[in-house]
């Protein structure tokens, strides 16, 4: 039951960052990328905090009402560890793959293809995976093979030229697996309501320190953008986000990372529907692809670890 709410959560998650894609759009013709980010990343932040407390204080009830000991005390240290620390590791990595992807749209002329580059976490995740012992099955990787072939045929509308934009849009897919796959480690031993907060405020802060000095922060424009900039930051950063976090705690990275592949297919349909965009024969296949592969990965059970496991802390 746990894992089809997780599984529940992560198409959640796929789903309300792909119809970001219009408010993300929307919201640069009148602030710059950094501010933007700082921006929707604060209010995501800000949003989580009462969840939080609520979070935390139930946690406290919890402990109180059972017996306080050393080893108790010792696990209450470790939570709190893990939790501090995701967070914090969270919001670099996030900041780091979110400013790589702002700077290969930049230069990268083919919004289509920056997305099927951004995309390919879901090849980089399984083979991070290995490094780890963490192994995944020939039909899961099979799953891996065919969401990546209907991406490309979802996505690339033109030739496939590499461009100077294409380095730091690999480079961003790169930073995204390794987040994908420290939520994995981190999401089961913290809290992760509050390692979603924590991320979204180191996030915002970095974001704000590169936008003091590349960019112009002006008031007047933040009003402008602010529907757009809500959008992002209460429903991508503090919803979608947060489903990430909560949801991979019970879902593997590999399956997660095909999940969060269908917000390419998410962010077509939208267009389709919102904006009466045409799907061609060629989307339409990609599309059809994509949910294939996802829908076969859903039936592909964990493979046994074999390795000893730790005890719990």
């Amino acid at each position: 039951m746990k894992k089809w709410l997780g599984i529940i959560m992560l198409f959640m998650t796929a789903f309300i960052w792909g119809t970001a894609f219009v408010a993300q759009s929307v919201g640069m013709d009148f602030i710059g990328p950094f501010t933007f980010n700082f921006s929707r990343y604060v209010i995501g932040s800000a949003v989580l905090i009462p969840f939080v407390i609520i979070s935390l204080s139930n946690k406290k009830k919890k402990e109180t009402s059972e017996d306080v000991s050393k080893e108790k005390g010792r696990e209450r240290r470790t939570y709190i560890k893990y939790t501090i620390t995701g967070g914090i590791v969270c919001g670099i990595l996030l900041c780091v793959a979110s400013s790589f992807q702002q700077f290969g749209i930049l230069y990268s002329k083919a919004v289509g293809k920056a997305g099927f580059l951004t995309a390919l976490y879901i090849i980089m995740v399984p083979l991070l995976g290995l490094f780890i012992g963490k192994k995944t099955k020939a039909l899961l990787w099979i799953c891996v093979l065919l969401a990546t072939i209907g991406l490309y045929l979802l996505c690339v509308k033109e030739g496939f030229k590499f461009e100077l934009g294409d380095i730091f849009l690999i480079l961003c897919a790169f930073c995204f697996s390794f987040h994908i796959m420290f939520v994995d480690y981190v999401s089961p031993k913290g809290d992760g309501v509050t390692i979603s907060c924590i991320q979204f405020a180191v996030s915002g802060i970095l974001c704000f320190v590169c936008a003091l000095f590349t960019e112009k922060i002006v008031i007047a424009d933040l009003l402008k953008g602010c529907v757009p900039i809500l959008y992002a930051g209460v429903m991508s950063c503090g919803v979608a986000y947060t489903f990430q976090i909560l949801g991979q705690k019970y879902v593997e990275p590999t399956k997660a990372s095909l999940i969060f592949c269908l917000e390419s297919v998410f962010a077509t349909l939208g267009g389709w529907v919102v904006l009466n965009q045409v799907l061609t024969v060629k989307e339409t296949i990609g599309c059809i692809v994509v949910f294939v592969a996802i829908v076969m990965a859903q039936f592909v059970n964990k493979p046994e670890d074999k390795t000893p496991k730790k005890e719990k802390v």
